[in-house]
């Protein structure tokens, strides 16, 4: 065995000892809902497909047509020969249901955000953010020759602290935040945020990837914060949405920008029709039916409800376990009583804190909500 071999294997023994490593399952989504994993059909309450739209006719049929007009590929970046029209139309589409002027696409939220930030953070400025923020965010500010410094996870007092300290001493200063929380599934307070930037003159910046298609009427979570100041909003498509890429909404002149200087735009492959003919199909879905919206919300709130948990902000439900052993025990007796439940472990999580991520979605029939909130009572001590 050479070096990286040994170094291989040593680094998958200490994660085995700590019920930590990794394994990849083939699984096949049947209609949204269920799901086909080592040999067994699952209702599925891990997926981040809240209203269903990965098989929705209509968004399938748009991927087949995006497919039959402009191929499988875009072909190349989207500065030489990859920016086919219905880019243009998603960008559009993207800016409308957000109601800012402009958007730029991208090949993922996570090529979104380790593009975005570098390119308006430089070595003078300063990137303050949540603790809790998603790990591209955090990505993009060590892709940053720009100062990070963390606040307390949805502690706007926190954060006022840092800047009277600190913000005379940097030019400029870009605050980060999710919307929702994926692993908490609680909501950023963007009103009271966006006060304090405009008192300090920091650029808000709010990752909307749980939060598109499911609160604020559909349109997100800044929506849902009552529509506050927030120049940056940065989400996927790879959601509520149902397909692939990651976009930014904001100004022309800040979109201008991005296309111009975000690397990740410059050096990738611009989006396959596919993704960008579903996501415009679904973007009109959304649009249209508020009803539809609604659902995983509601449908995350009877399951607290049955079980005395706080009321949700999403349809993003935790339930922390704690010991990563517990949680993976946990999640293989659900999956014993018909539901699909992934434990989440550290890193995703912090230490101590492993747990259940329960996600629903538009399509979870309330009697399946009632029973596995039955199986979890019998499993899990609340």
């Amino acid at each position: 065995m050479n070096s990286l071999d040994q170094f291989a294997a040593a680094k998958l023994a200490e994660l085995d000892a700590a019920h930590l490593r990794r394994r990849l399952a083939p699984s096949t989504r049947e209609d949204g809902v269920h799901i086909m994993r080592n040999g067994r059909r699952l209702i599925s309450f891990s997926c981040n497909d809240y209203l269903n739209l990965t098989h929705h006719p209509a968004v399938k049929a748009a991927a087949i047509a995006a497919i039959n007009l402009y191929g499988a590929g875009s072909g190349g970046s989207r500065l030489v020969t990859g920016n086919h029209p219905l880019l243009v139309v998603l960008e559009e589409r993207l800016a409308r249901i957000k109601g800012m002027r402009a958007a730029c696409v991208f090949g993922s939220g996570y090529l979104a955000n380790t593009g975005i930030v570098p390119a308006l953070a430089g070595a003078k400025d300063l990137l303050l953010i949540d603790e809790l923020a998603h790990a591209c965010l955090f990505a993009g500010t060590q892709l940053s020759p720009a100062k990070t410094m963390v606040f307390r996870h949805n502690d706007v007092a926190h954060a006022e602290e840092i800047l009277a300290a600190s913000r005379k001493t940097y030019r400029h200063v870009l605050l980060l935040t999710d919307g929702v929380f994926s692993m908490d599934g609680d909501r950023a307070p963007l009103d009271a945020l966006s006060a304090l930037c405009a008192a300090y003159d920091v650029w808000l910046m709010s990752d909307d990837a749980h939060g598109l298609g499911v609160i604020g009427g559909g349109r997100g979570s800044v929506a849902a914060s009552g529509d506050p100041p927030v120049p940056l909003q940065m989400g996927t498509l790879s959601k509520a949405i149902g397909g692939y890429g990651g976009y930014l909404c904001a100004s022309a002149g800040v979109i201008d920008l991005m296309k111009t200087r975000a690397r990740t735009v410059i050096y990738s492959t611009g989006l396959p029709p596919a993704s960008a003919g579903a996501a415009i199909a679904a973007l009109k879905i959304i649009e249209s039916e508020p009803e539809l919206t609604a659902k995983p919300l509601a449908k995350a709130q009877a399951f607290c409800a049955a079980l005395g948990l706080p009321e949700p902000q999403s349809p993003i439900v935790p339930v922390i376990v704690g010991a990563p052993e517990a949680a993976l025990e946990a999640s293989q007796k659900l999956a014993e009583a018909g539901f699909l439940v992934t434990a989440i472990r550290p890193p995703t999580v912090p230490a101590g804190t492993a747990r259940l991520r329960f996600a629903f979605t538009a399509g979870h029939a309330d009697e399946d909500v009632a029973r596995l909130a039955q199986a979890l009572r019998d499993i899990v001590k609340l």
